[in-house]
């Protein structure tokens, strides 16, 4: 489970933030105490802010260190694909990242410091018995591994300046460090658009999560593969139940062969959505459904295998597209035990502030943008210094204008520009 999250000098982000599923009101059903953290955690956190104050730019951070994970040692040779603060010379400085999370009960941190030149340091700690080790820590070149991982030796042949060690040590059989890069690479991201080589996701992912575009006439998703990818069965049914859930008439879902559509692996498909009518189910192709419903659609995959696998799945504007009923389902499944028993997390962004009478107020951060056009992120919970009472209502409050965080337009320059003013 995540426990935290920092980053400094991303995109509109200057100076640190930091992101905290630990709760506040830790007596709630919906929070897991963790033993041996001695605090219990949350599966919900939403961001929420007028447009341009960066809450997309919480989601990208840990999407943007998940895919280094990923790619750095493969990608990165001619240099580091860094988007550092655009103003008051951040460029010049490097940025840092700083992850915390539970992997069978032990708390990990990872922190890397870096430029688009090279590493600056990068470190993976652990915490048995609640005093921190070090698993490796490096600053620039030099690596020291903890004693008796003799398994990470081959790490410092592959090093490089611009690859991160994480990267190159999870290919070794070392469960400290695979063990954590994969809860890393578990991650799934929605609502962002892709960059670089790959998507979010890996290509493994995008076929088991109905990631696909619908121009393409590519259609393998959790409905068709089987178990190749290790959805089952039961899998297939309760994705047909949350495309009933959404109470859209739809009936079923239908694989069909297109003789005229383009080949893949040697067939062609095309993907249809079944619905109920007085006189029967007509199938749909599934490029003439809704916006909503497609929407819906590709959530399903990400949603089942979050829940599956007890991971995290980031979400940027979670309202998009979808009715707020759908929004508030999409919650619920994460903040009840009986259909969350592995422990997954949904982190979102979101304008729909009806959702905020769903959530605790340790699950609401809310996102500022300051004079220099950097993100400010805070949590609702203790908003200006003083906590926030758990009886207050939320969406009031925040319509409001008492938590800040709400747009504030100026529309003199539009009205002088229309020739209204003068």
């Amino acid at each position: 489970m995540l426990i935290r999250f920092e980053v400094s000098n991303f995109r509109s982000i200057r100076e640190p933030v930091e992101l905290s599923m630990i709760a506040i009101d830790s007596a709630r059903k919906e929070a897991r105490e963790v033993p041996n953290l001695g605090e219990s955690l949350l599966h919900v956190a939403a961001i929420l802010g007028a447009n341009a104050s960066g809450k997309s730019n919480i989601i990208a951070a840990l999407t943007w260190l998940r895919s280094a994970v990923q790619d750095s040692l493969l990608l990165w040779d001619d240099g580091i694909p860094t988007e550092p603060f655009a103003f008051a010379g951040g460029i010049e400085h490097p940025s840092m990242f700083t992850v915390e999370c539970v992997i069978h009960g032990i708390r990990f941190e990872y922190v890397i410091e870096l430029d688009r030149r090279s590493v600056a340091y990068e470190g993976l700690f652990h915490y048995p018995e609640r005093k921190r080790r070090r698993v490796f820590e490096r600053e620039g070149d030099d690596l020291k591994l903890q004693r008796g991982l003799g398994n990470l030796s081959g790490t410092r042949e592959l090093l490089t300046s611009r690859a991160l060690a994480l990267s190159v040590a999870r290919r070794f059989d070392e469960p400290l460090v695979s063990d954590f890069a994969a809860e890393l690479l578990r991650i799934q991201t929605l609502g962002l658009p892709a960059h670089g080589r790959r998507a979010v996701a890996t290509n493994e992912q995008m076929l088991t999560t109905s990631l696909f575009e619908p121009e393409s006439g590519f259609h393998d998703t959790l409905f068709s593969l089987g178990e190749m990818f290790g959805f089952d069965p039961s899998d297939r049914a309760q994705g047909l139940a949350l495309l009933r859930l959404a109470d859209l008439g739809i009936d079923g879902v239908v694989v069909a062969d297109d003789p005229d559509g383009p080949a893949r692996r040697g067939r062609t498909q095309r993907l249809q959505l079944t619905h109920r009518t007085a006189t029967g189910s007509i199938p749909l192709d599934f490029s003439a459904e809704s916006s909503g419903t497609r929407t819906w659609f590709r959530m399903i995959g990400p949603l089942l295998m979050a829940l599956k696998e007890g991971s995290v799945l980031l979400f940027d504007e979670l309202d998009a597209s979808l009715h707020p009923t759908l929004s508030q389902q999409v919650i619920s499944l994460f903040q009840d035990r009986a259909t969350n028993p592995r422990d997954a997390q949904l982190v979102f962004t979101t304008h729909d502030t009806s959702l905020l009478n769903h959530l605790n107020r340790d699950e609401v951060w809310l996102t500022e943008k300051s004079d220099d056009g950097a993100t400010r992120l805070g949590a609702l919970a203790e908003f200006a210094g003083e906590r926030v009472r758990t009886s207050v209502n939320l969406e009031r409050a925040y319509l409001h204008g008492r938590f800040g965080a709400l747009p504030d337009p100026d529309r003199t320059e539009l009205l002088r520009a229309m020739g209204l003013i003068a």
